[in-house]
């Protein structure tokens, strides 16, 4: 799920032209004996990074911008690459769409640092417009450095290789695999991915009518593999609906159930989650062209052998704060962590394009409380400009919550909220009650969208 404005998911700049300073550390880094306990972990210090877009344009065909995590959270240090720097398959070229779309992270080549795939569905390949391109970029000390083309199983113009990816162990075999939207299917790439180049060991996966955009990565079953949804639009009755297909890790990927979301638009936000902790992931997808826009969150239970019933939840959601009205566009985004610590993840919930007050698209964000019969409206909290401690007030096209995230950034054990909108970014603290609008503060400009689930 992925808004072109961002997702969406800053040291000497890796990137042709200087852009940003890097100050290293005073003392090198030790190199870190086992892989890296977080995928986003880019350099190796043990702090999350942040890795966006950059769009400060002067990248011709897109860069990635890397906020450097601390231990508050994001840090001043980042780097901007491009296809222009050192090691990077590829040039920067006009249309290419370079890490505008999805950005995965995961130790591919189990190092201890943390490495980045991105997508540039735009990419031209001799005379293939639109073919696509996906590159994985290597953590390092100094944060990310060089890539390795993936190898493009289905060359032809217009088919957006990269569009959606995800990354998980797929197989079950103690390595980070690679999965990837290419011309009308997804291909997941198994068996190994290093500086060196791709593991051979390829498996196409298609559903008949099902055209993919997003991938959802995760475990829904108990056992060690992970599974994967594919998320997509399907033609009915000469309309275009939402379709959310299952397949089941293993060494051969197996195709399950399918779960019908409704209208559906060209991007949906998607997390997996035991919400309700009986060992099961849940997975929550919000679908913010349901019901002409008002929008709506699918979640879909884990069991044994995969997701089985579904709940629907809106704003008119029993205990969910507003009404469903044409437009709002609940389900936005969304993300999953706990925020008061109780041990069961909660859901936080953008609703982008809600009037807030009389004012046009102002936007704001719920925050679903996890428990024993899942994820519920009872105990949910609303947060637009308009609350109290929120600094700022409802602007017209603020579309606060076009973005969200939850990430216990201060290590309290509590998730903290990161919204983004377009006047200020902010964080709200996660406590023992929960998301609180007291101790809010503001975040840098593009640092929500880096976040990566």
């Amino acid at each position: 799920m992925r808004p072109r404005t961002t997702t969406l998911l800053t040291a000497t700049t890796l990137t042709a032209a200087v852009l940003t300073p890097l100050t290293l550390p005073a003392t090198a880094t030790a190199a870190p004996s086992a892989p890296a306990k977080y995928g986003d972990d880019f350099n190796g210090d043990g702090y999350r990074d942040f890795a966006t877009q950059e769009s400060d344009g002067g990248n011709k065909g897109g860069a990635v911008r890397v906020t450097f995590g601390t231990a508050e959270g994001p840090g001043t240090r980042s780097q901007v690459i491009d296809q222009d720097s050192p090691g990077v398959p590829g040039t920067d070229e006009r249309g290419d769409s370079w890490a505008e779309g999805p950005r995965v992270a995961a130790d591919f080549n189990r190092d201890g640092y943390g490495d980045l795939a991105v997508g540039a569905d735009g990419e031209k390949v001799g005379r293939h417009r639109g073919q696509g391109a996906v590159t994985v970029l290597w953590g390092a000390p100094e944060g990310l450095k060089g890539g390795t083309a993936v190898p493009n199983k289905k060359p032809a113009a217009h088919n957006a290789f990269g569009q959606g990816l995800a990354a998980g162990d797929f197989n079950g075999d103690g390595r980070p695999d690679l999965a990837a939207v290419n011309g009308g299917a997804v291909y997941v790439y198994k068996g190994g991915i290093s500086r060196a180049g791709v593991g051979s060991s390829v498996q196409r996966l298609a559903k008949r009518g099902l055209s993919p955009n997003d991938l959802i990565a995760g475990k829904v079953t108990k056992d060690a593999t992970t599974d994967l949804v594919v998320v997509g639009q399907v033609v009915r009755d000469w309309q275009e609906t939402g379709d959310a297909w299952f397949v089941k890790g293993g060494r051969t990927l197996k195709p399950g159930a399918t779960l019908r979301l409704g209208r559906y638009a060209d991007s949906t936000d998607g997390v997996i989650a035991d919400f309700d902790k009986n060992g099961y992931g849940d997975i929550a997808i919000g679908n913010y062209a349901a019901s002409g826009h008002k929008g709506a969150v699918s979640v879909w239970r884990g069991g044994r052998n995969g997701p089985g019933t579904a709940t629907r939840l809106t704003q008119g959601t029993p205990g969910v704060a507003g009404a469903p009205e044409k437009g709002d566009r609940f389900g936005s985004s969304v993300s999953a962590g706990d925020t008061n610590g109780d041990g069961y993840p909660d859901l936080a919930v953008g609703s982008r394009m809600e009037d807030v007050n009389g004012t046009r698209d102002a936007g704001g964000v719920h925050v679903l409380r996890g428990g024993g019969g899942g994820l519920k409206g009872t105990g949910s909290k609303w947060f637009a400009r308009d609350s109290a401690g929120i600094p700022g007030t409802p602007t017209e096209g603020d579309q606060f919550g076009s973005t969200v995230r939850l990430r216990d950034t201060d290590r309290d054990g509590c998730a903290d909220l990161y919204v983004h909108g377009e006047s200020d970014p902010l964080r709200l603290p996660g406590s023992a009650s929960g998301i609180k609008n007291t101790g809010v503060t503001r975040v840098a400009y593009g640092i929500v969208q880096g976040f990566l689930q």
